[in-house]
């Protein structure tokens, strides 16, 4: 016999396999009544280790019992019907055969050594960097070494979530699975990992994982542009980007520009809506069509959304006095002058055309005073028309006056009582009016209440004055005693008097009369003719 040490790997492992089948062909072996049993049976071995395997025999003459294998091997032993080997550098599934001679006719008996061992590589592919939602993607996991492969299984994996389960095939293996992106995924962690179940040779269960790669999903939904279609220059207005359906709208970068003008943009969003709001400010030089552009990035993709607007210039109305502050008397030109496109109208006189100015002439008078004028512009841009108006106010100088209407004649007052003597003066510059009484240095107020006194019965001259001159009219003020009863008895007395004045008047010219004989009283006289008859006159005689 060849020793085993001086074949090749492959031999030895070939020329047991052929030893075995022979022994077991052998007239002697297939009678034998004390088989060579090779302890462990088939035993499990990981890879690289070793394994003291024992041949061993009830027969009591056993010799030259001795174990052929592949592997490196070394005695370690030896008895009655047993010898031991301790094999070492187990690297692969190998049989070994242990023979020997019981009663002169030889024994065989063999075992089985597989080697375990985890996978040295376990790697999960590269996941997409964003993926949009409802989008397909694949798992692919690589699996390097592992066996026994009968016993190793790859499970791709969502966390914890059991995904897909297959047994691992070929070297390398490769184990996919479809799946389909939701928004659930979004920062989720995939991974593969490895099972290699030996509990049914009596080990346990190897788990080996790989690295865990994240998932980014994404929805995109194209924006819409809220902007008016006509906007001035000079002038701000907002320009609002609305997305609906966007996930996750906190990860989404959005720009606003007009034209070639980027915009600053506030960006708020709520839940899965997000809107962008920017002011703008357009100059002359972009008067005419210009585009809004609205572009949101998220998960490496875009949109982009534009608008078209008209920039329009809006110049007046420009209103005019040639004389704001006119002397009465004086001419005036109102003019009110817009842009080249605006038509103009001044108090209802309408301009030739767009552009052209509207004038109105007028001889300022009195009531010209605080008129207002009024000018309408109007502006058609792109079928939207905008009207824009201003006023202006003329003030007209003339001299002070006085309405009578509005400053009695005169007035009737009792004394010790509160009045207001109301007068009115008008004027530019305002007058100040004022009430003296004639030949006096007594005044009243005028429009403010006073306390009327009969010291204030008279004539009062009320002068207007103001730097254009004056004016002036007479209200006469009647004061009245506030005892009528003190006034009534003393024209009582007054009466009373007279009477017995006229009485003693009487009874003196009846007692002069008496001494006599006749009365005579002067025909003038407003008193009754009183006469007294003659003895020698005839009756209808008149006297001499």
């Amino acid at each position: 016999m060849v020793p085993s040490g001086l074949l090749p790997g492959a031999c030895q492992t070939s020329l047991i396999s052929l030893l075995l089948v022979c022994c077991l062909l052998l007239p002697g072996a297939q009678g034998q009544q004390f088989p060579l049993r090779v302890e462990p049976q088939d035993p499990v071995v990981p890879t690289g280790g070793s394994l003291l395997v024992n041949c061993t025999t009830n027969c009591p003459h056993a010799e030259l019992l001795t174990l052929e294998t592949s592997l490196i091997k070394k005695p370690v032993g030896n008895g009655m019907g047993w010898t031991a080997f301790q094999l070492s550098g187990v690297t692969g599934d190998s049989q070994v055969l242990c023979s020997g001679y019981c009663n002169g006719s030889q024994v065989t008996g063999s075992s089985s050594i597989t080697v375990y061992g985890v996978p040295e590589r376990v790697e999960l592919a590269p996941l997409p960097e964003w993926l949009p939602v409802g989008e397909n993607f694949t798992l692919r996991c690589r699996v390097e070494g592992g066996a026994p492969r009968t016993n190793l299984t790859v499970v791709l994996l969502r966390g914890e979530e059991e995904l897909s389960r297959q047994p691992a095939v070929g070297e390398p293996a490769e184990v996919t699975a479809t799946v389909r992106a939701g928004r659930d995924d979004h920062g989720a962690s995939f991974s593969c990992r490895t099972e290699l179940d030996l509990r049914p040779r009596g080990l346990g269960l190897f788990l080996n994982s790989s690295a865990p790669r994240q998932l980014q999903t994404f929805a995109l939904t194209m924006p819409l542009l809220d902007v008016s279609p006509l906007l001035e220059v000079e002038t701000s207005w907002s320009v609002d980007c609305i997305l609906t359906g966007l996930f996750p709208a906190s990860e989404a970068q959005v720009q606003v520009a007009l034209g070639d003008q980027m915009l600053n943009a506030t960006v708020e969003s709520h839940g899965d809506n997000l809107t962008a709001t920017a002011t703008a400010t357009a100059s002359a030089e972009q008067e005419g069509t210009r585009q809004i552009v609205c572009n949101v990035t998220l998960g490496g993709d875009s949109r982009e959304t534009r608008k078209n607007v008209t920039i329009y210039s809006f110049l007046g109305p420009i209103l005019n006095l040639s004389e704001p502050t006119a002397p009465e008397g004086t001419t005036v030109t109102v003019t009110c002058a817009a842009g080249a496109q605006v038509q103009v109208t001044l108090d209802g006189i309408s301009s030739a055309g767009p552009g052209q100015l509207a004038q109105l002439q007028l001889n300022a008078t009195e009531e010209d005073d605080r008129r207002s004028f009024f000018c309408n512009a109007t502006l058609r841009v792109d079928g939207g028309i905008f009207h824009r108006n201003r006023s202006v106010q003329l003030r007209v100088l003339y001299g002070p006056k006085i309405d009578r209407t509005k400053c009695p004649q005169s007035v009737t007052w009792q004394e010790k009582t509160t009045h207001v003597l109301q007068c009115q003066a008008r004027g530019n510059p305002d007058p100040q009016l004022q009430c003296m009484k004639e030949g006096s240095t007594v005044k009243v107020p005028v429009g403010t209440p006073f306390f009327v006194k009969l010291k204030h019965n008279g004539t009062y001259s009320c002068r207007a004055n103001s730097s254009l001159g004056e004016y002036s009219l007479t209200v006469v003020m009647n004061v009245q005693d506030r005892n009528p009863i003190a006034v009534s008895i003393g024209m009582g007395v007054l009466v009373i008097l007279g009477l017995v004045m006229i009485f003693a008047a009487l009874a003196y010219v009846f007692g002069m009369k008496k001494r006599s004989d006749s009365y005579h009283v002067n025909q003038g006289s407003t008193w009754l003719p009183l006469t007294s008859k003659q003895p020698n006159e005839d009756v209808g005689e008149e006297p001499s």
